[in-house]
């Protein structure tokens, strides 16, 4: 099952047909991207695709002059698909985190991995340790991935987050069991009250009960 942010490569010939089907603007960028079989990101739909269809996403570095983010919207078939994997692990990106942010991100990972927590990276700081190009700036977050499986869990993470997140620009989302992702700052105001949060799916945008969310940890073992 694929889910948003994971990375998806393209046969070559899906990778004709997204040039083909381009924009004057966008065909460079992508002949780019397929020269360096570089992956592209599952993104949200926001309309319903047909059953062997899928919506990916290609982002660009910001423009250096105006900060402007160029994101491509793709759709696909699945048998252009030859791989597919999870964003990033949260160590398989250190090398390109800046150097003001490594002790913090480095006492991060021994952090998480003393908690047996595996956290993912998605977004800027990820693009950038893909493609070596330059996508991270001043303003830039640290895009996580959280997928809790138990309760336990999703405390400890969340109180990892919150700890490092005075030292780290952390943003992101809480990947439930069911697929929907809530922002997990979002997630830490709310969880403690009847609120509804934000949560995505693959398709859908829309107001959800923190306890209809939490119902799908309780089924984890």
């Amino acid at each position: 099952m694929l889910y948003r942010h994971n990375r998806v490569w393209l046969s070559s010939s899906g990778w004709q047909r997204a040039c083909a089907a381009a924009s004057p603007a966008h065909l460079s960028a992508l002949q780019h991207w397929a020269a360096n079989d570089w992956p592209l990101v599952v993104r949200r739909s926001e309309s319903v695709l047909p059953a062997d269809s899928l919506g990916l996403g290609l982002a660009l570095p910001p423009d250096a002059q105006t900060g402007v983010k160029t994101r491509i919207p793709l759709t696909v078939t699945l048998n252009e698909i030859t791989q597919h994997e999870p964003a990033l692990a949260f160590s398989a990106v250190a090398n390109a985190v800046p150097s003001a942010w490594q002790a913090a991100y480095v006492d991060l990972i021994h952090e998480l991995d003393a908690a047996q927590l595996k956290l993912h990276v998605y977004g800027s700081l990820a693009l950038q340790a893909i493609t070596g190009l330059p996508y991270l700036t001043a303003k830039s977050d640290i895009d996580v991935l959280f997928s809790p499986h138990t309760h336990v869990q999703l405390q400890q993470g969340l109180q990892i987050l919150q700890t490092y997140s005075q030292q780290l620009p952390l943003d992101g989302e809480i990947v439930f069991p069911s697929g929907r992702a809530v922002a997990w700052k979002e997630w830490a105001n709310a969880a403690n009250s009847s609120h509804k949060v934000m949560a995505k799916s693959m398709t859908t945008l829309n107001l959800m009960n923190v306890d209809d969310l939490l119902f799908g940890l309780e089924q984890q073992s």
